[in-house]
């Protein structure tokens, strides 16, 4: 059976002045249709370039990111991107940032009450209808990306591509949207991919969690299966077995990683 998205043997390096830097190296990757998978490592290993091949936003040096068998190599809305800076444009409401993609995607292809429908339906599945009216000062860091996501998800992708989404947001809110995305994966079923520093979040929302080496050069380290059942309960996982194996095995390969780099320093 063929691959829903396949990683082929990628090599990225980028040249300035002359000088040349591998970035990622001989990097093979397959994610299911509906899969959640975290990419974890220490900083430099190129997790975010790895998320930017995927999203087509930098083209690859050796190699092939193949979705549906279809080789990705621009820009494009079956894949959408949430990054950590939410991106609102300040001078539209919550709903003409989501209107925005939605008129863009479904251009000739939804009427205009199918298109506010459509905005309406992708703002409640992250809890914003009520601040529909509201412009990006007006809420706070946790609304912001929700609507983000809401605007991603609202370009029906099909995969969802998360860097590191909850990385400037305090632990409460970072909490509640973590629920949050675990809801919508549920609900929807689609296929993300987040980028992520946090061992705890990787294992909560990951169905696997693929660890890099340190760059540069960085590779696939380690994937790491997480067989806890959904819907998971955060509170619950606290105590389970499983889950905190997992956090084991990924806190161990990571410690090991930054004291390979201090022994080399």
């Amino acid at each position: 059976m063929t691959a829903y998205l396949k990683i082929d043997h990628i090599d990225k390096s980028f040249e300035r002045g002359g000088a040349r830097t591998d970035v990622l190296k001989d990097v093979t990757l397959t994610i299911d249709k509906g899969e959640f998978v975290s990419i974890i490592g220490h900083s430099g290993c190129g997790k975010s370039t790895l998320l930017n091949l995927i999203a087509g936003l930098t083209r690859v040096t050796a190699g092939a990111v193949l979705l549906e068998n279809q080789e990705v190599n621009a820009p494009g809305p079956e894949r959408a991107v949430v990054f950590q800076n939410h991106s609102l444009l300040p001078w539209l409401t919550v709903y003409e940032n989501v209107n925005l993609a939605v008129a863009k995607v479904f251009a000739g292809k939804k009427s205009r009450a199918e298109k506010h429908e459509w905005v309406m339906r992708n703002l409640d599945l992250v809890q914003m209808a009520h601040a529909k009216d509201k412009r990006p000062a007006e809420i706070s860091g946790g609304m912001k990306q929700r609507v983000g996501i809401a605007r991603a998800l609202a370009m029906e992708p099909k995969i969802l591509l998360l860097d590191e989404p909850f990385g400037a947001l305090d632990a409460l809110t970072r909490a509640h949207l973590q629920d949050a995305v675990m809801e919508i994966h549920s609900r929807l079923g689609n296929t993300m991919i987040m980028i992520t520093h946090d061992v705890d979040e990787a294992v909560l929302l990951s169905d696997r969690i693929v660890m890099m080496t340190n760059g540069p050069a960085a590779r696939i380290g380690e994937i790491l299966d997480v067989p806890i059942p959904r819907p998971r309960d955060r509170i619950a996982l606290a105590a389970d077995r499983t889950y905190l194996k997992s956090r084991e095995a990924v806190l161990k390969f990571l410690y090991e990683r930054h004291r390979f780099v201090e022994a080399a320093e």
